[in-house]
């Protein structure tokens, strides 16, 4: 998939691209994300969530980051971590 949205980026001029508007683009559709939760509206919550993740593909294009690897790297330093989780947080050690 990820093939499929750098595609997409490219052929809309989005590659290589600024990462900083790109960035800002992520802000919106967190916003976007934020409000779909608030009004408990499935169908955009599962919009909003997609539209997150092609932001973020293409943000690690323009940084030249390797997306599966960052998402790799973060579950490997959360994978043993200790906490509890209070008022539905998880607080860490």
């Amino acid at each position: 998939m990820d093939a499929k949205i750098l595609q997409w980026a490219k052929e809309r001029n989005l590659l290589p691209g600024d990462p900083h508007k790109q960035f800002i683009k992520l802000v919106e559709e967190i916003g976007e994300l934020s409000s779909a939760i608030t009004k408990n509206n499935k169908l955009d919550i599962i919009d909003a969530i997609g539209d997150i993740q092609v932001v973020l593909i293409i943000l690690s294009k323009q940084l030249d980051i390797d997306y599966e690897g960052a998402l790799e790297v973060a579950y490997y330093q959360i994978k043993d971590r200790k906490g509890k989780t209070e008022n539905g947080v998880f607080i860490k050690d």
